[in-house]
């Protein structure tokens, strides 16, 4: 079953159990970030963030665009900016784009970018904000603020680009603006595997499937680490942080026992935190 949302430029799916396909639906113009198209996506973001049924997020674009960054043509209608004049309008556009992104970081469940065409300078940002990257071979990825005139650092990109593949190829890529292509982006860790376009959505279900099939409480406190690590002062900082949230899971649940009982049976655990 498929839910419309925002004139259609929001598509959300279940198409695997415990799995929500969010889809940007603007394929003639790439799935820009227009205002129209952003406003609903955040909004479904919430809504399936607080679907308990929901274990795994799959994000995708249609057509041959992921999202193409900003729209050039029309950025469409911002809400409440009535009487404001261009600075502070300008100020709550980025606002609500930037929350756009966090969204995607704050998600209760990991999220999967299935990047299926360009990823381009807001769209490269959204796709950094996910847990997990998988391209398809047509898929390319720009930070495109300096061939533009202006800074390539937006919404976050120069804090998530070089954790993602290390400093130098992030200064590299974002000072020349060219492209990247799935098979680079590969090779460099911006993205963890690349398919062939029919099989890119397959082949993030089944990751999200093997997810799912784990501890709900472990998945979900696995993902708030490794995005915590990103900004922890030192190792023993973090590694505290680490340690009190498998205590909470081991001294709280039955998985471990489970886990244990599984192997000894030789059979898939069932988690029930």
């Amino acid at each position: 079953m498929f839910y419309y949302f925002g004139m259609s430029f929001v598509v959300v799916d279940k198409p695997r159990p415990q799995v929500t396909l969010i889809t940007l639906n603007r394929p003639e113009r790439m799935n820009a970030m227009a205002f129209d198209v952003m406003i609903p996506l955040k909004e479904r973001l919430e809504e399936v963030s607080r679907d308990n049924d929901t274990r795994v997020v799959v994000i995708t674009g249609s057509g041959h665009g992921f999202c193409s960054g900003a729209d050039q043509r029309s950025a469409g209608v911002l809400p409440g900016v009535d009487g404001l004049g261009a600075p502070l309008k300008a100020i709550r556009a980025m606002e609500l784009l930037e929350n756009v992104v966090l969204a995607i970081r704050d998600l209760h469940q990991p999220v999967i970018a299935a990047v299926n065409g360009a990823a381009i300078g807001g769209g490269l940002c959204l796709a950094l904000a996910a847990d997990i990257r998988i391209a398809s071979t047509g898929a390319y990825f720009r930070a495109a603020g300096i061939n533009n005139g202006l800074t390539a650092s937006e919404l976050g990109l120069s804090y998530l680009l070089p954790r993602a593949i290390g400093h130098s190829r992030a200064a590299e890529i974002m000072l020349t603006g060219r492209d990247v292509d799935a098979a680079e982006a590969d090779r460099i860790g911006l993205v963890s595997g690349v398919e062939e376009p029919e099989r890119l959505l397959d082949a993030c279900y089944e990751r999200a499937e093997r997810i799912a099939g784990f501890s709900h409480t472990g998945v979900e406190l696995t993902k708030r680490s490794l995005w915590s690590s990103l900004d922890a002062g030192s190792l023993e900082a973090h590694m505290r942080s680490e340690d009190a949230a498998q205590l909470l899971v081991r001294v709280t649940t039955q998985n471990f026992e489970e886990a244990v009982r599984a192997r000894k049976e030789q059979r898939p655990p069932l988690f029930k935190d």
